[in-house]
């Protein structure tokens, strides 16, 4: 067993709920997710709604009910919170001691509190952390088959006042403070989470007893993020990130097949991400009669750091494009068909009602096709993916793209907690899901390690691994030429985690061999069927 510690920066709570649910119901390692939430006041399943004194809205924030324990507690920026996603050891009766997990969690905060020079206690017959009477960490656990849920909020340097919006956790005449009130010179949350990682790794990443599993520690994914748009070389970045090694190097065929391809995208006044992303497989799948169609444009809303397609003003939607790749589907006769699509946050739902109408299409014109989407993040909206699985496709793919560490310099719109979320609900939908990393832009083995990790863990079955290509001297630089075996390795680790099918090698993009993905999912009819 591993215990895998991430820090996901802000995360809204709903998206927090889902990660930790599938985590908890698909993982069999340990995790705490460290994260900061936008303004919420949540109530426990015994809490009243007496002590919610203000309307939420009125101060900008939810009011969500949660299957913890305890009453009332408001979570928002400058607060560290903590979901430990643990399985308790088993008494010989079988039985899970609850307290003793809520009374470990006080401890951990105290102990966090004491190295930063604070302290904090106990009080008799109340849960949670103190400082002079009043409160500095509330605590609410849910315990299911064994696995914790929920966990412990620790005020860093949050905006006090929002707690003067609700009596905090039910108890009348108690204040609230703050790690910032109480110090001259109050830390950072980056030193914060640093510590409270390093705490809970030396109190949960060891053994308790006999009977405990033997644990591993993963924290690859704690070292906080680069900063917004930050496309400087990472330390030890290739100087000449231009100059590409042999195993890179690709020969253009433009035979027949290649020919008749672009011949009929040209036709049907169609985009694929092939040519709009400069895929360097693009002669080997044309010639083989494959593509991914691009919908929605071919101007994306977001300006990635390691993508080519163009990020000027999207143009307006095409209502005749669904259509039309249904006929360029059904005329190549495939088999299986992909469609993808730039992000467009410019529209309402972010795309998914064309998405849906162009899956439907197709799947009318083409009823023994296979159909696979490759969709961006909707920015979390769970209506948007919702409106998309109206449609079935056969397969969800959403690609990770990178670790935790470098998702702000790579996806600066993007977010690595919600893409894992994205992919877990997409999997609550029963579709088949699927994920991609590119590899070379600053990442280390252990985090890469540790992002297919959180990949498996959510229920992703098929995984796609392949080198990064520096588009241009505005984009990222490649940090790192991996080598062929060194694919071979890391493709190896990940079917050993139980992929159904994976695909590593330098030249592997998203959709390459992407029939043959949905074909070993097919194969396990038992273990990924469609619900």
């Amino acid at each position: 067993m591993t215990l895998r510690i991430r820090w996901l920066g802000r995360v809204k709570y709903g998206e927090a709920m889902d990660l930790q649910r599938a985590l908890h119901s698909r993982s069999t390692d340990d995790y705490l997710l460290l994260l900061e939430h936008e303004h919420v006041f949540t109530i426990g399943k015994r809490g009243s709604s007496k002590n919610v004194i203000s309307e939420p809205a009125s101060v900008g924030a939810e009011l969500i009910e949660v299957d913890r324990g305890g009453d009332v507690t408001y979570h928002g920026p400058g607060q560290l919170v903590g979901y430990p996603i643990v399985t308790l050891n088993e008494s010989p009766a079988g039985m899970r001691d609850v307290v003793a997990h809520v009374r470990r969690l006080e401890d951990l905060l105290i102990e966090v509190l004491s190295r930063l020079g604070v302290q904090g206690k106990r009080e008799d017959g109340l849960t949670g952390v103190w400082v002079g009477g009043e409160k500095i960490a509330a605590i609410g656990v849910r315990v299911a088959r064994g696995r914790t849920m929920h966990g412990f909020a620790l005020n860093v340097d949050p905006d006090l006042a929002m707690f003067d919006h609700i009596v905090p956790c039910g108890i009348e005449g108690r204040g609230v403070t703050s790690i910032a009130s109480q110090l001259d010179n109050p830390p950072s949350m980056k030193v914060v989470v640093d510590l409270c990682s390093e705490v809970f790794a030396e109190m949960f990443g060891r053994e308790d007893s006999d009977a405990s599993p033997d644990r591993t520690l993963d924290r690859a994914d704690v070292a906080w993020e680069y900063q917004p748009r930050d496309r400087v070389a990472p330390a030890g970045a290739a100087r000449d990130t231009f100059r590409r090694p042999e195993w890179m190097k690709v020969r253009a065929d433009l035979g027949s097949g290649y020919r008749e391809l672009k011949a009929l995208v040209s036709e049907e006044e169609l985009h694929t991400v092939c040519e709009e992303a400069r895929c360097p497989n693009i002669y080997e799948c044309w010639a083989q009669r494959t593509a991914t169609f691009m919908i929605l444009g071919d101007r994306c809303t977001r300006a990635c750091g390691f993508c080519l397609v163009d990020s000027r003003r999207p143009i307006a939607l095409d209502h005749e494009e669904p259509v039309r790749v249904a006929e360029a589907v059904a005329r190549l006769g495939l088999a299986h068909a992909v469609l993808t699509s730039v992000a467009r946050d410019d529209l309402p739902d972010g795309g998914a009602e064309a998405f849906a109408s162009t899956v439907e299409a197709v799947a009318r014109r083409n009823p023994t096709t296979t159909i696979e989407v490759l969709i961006p993040d909707f920015k979390g909206n769970a209506d948007s993916l919702a409106t998309l699985m109206r449609a079935r496709p056969a397969i969800c793919n959403h690609n990770l793209e990178t670790v935790a560490r470098l998702q702000r310099a790579a996806r600066p719109s993007a977010s690595y907690a919600r893409s894992l979320v994205l992919l877990a609900r997409a999997k609550d939908a029963g579709l088949v899901t699927k994920s991609g990393i590119i590899m070379g832009m600053g990442e280390t083995e252990a985090e890469l390690r540790g992002a297919i990790a959180d990949l498996r863990a959510v229920g992703v079955e098929i995984l796609t691994l392949g080198q990064y290509l520096r588009p241009s001297i505005d984009h990222l630089p490649v940090a790192r030429w991996w080598t062929p075996d060194e694919f071979e390795s890391m493709g190896d680790y990940a079917r050993g985690l139980g992929f159904a099918h994976v695909e590593s090698g330098p030249l592997v993009r998203s959709s390459y061999h992407a029939r043959a993905g949905a074909a070993a999912v097919a194969e396990q009819p038992v273990a990924l069927a469609v619900s």
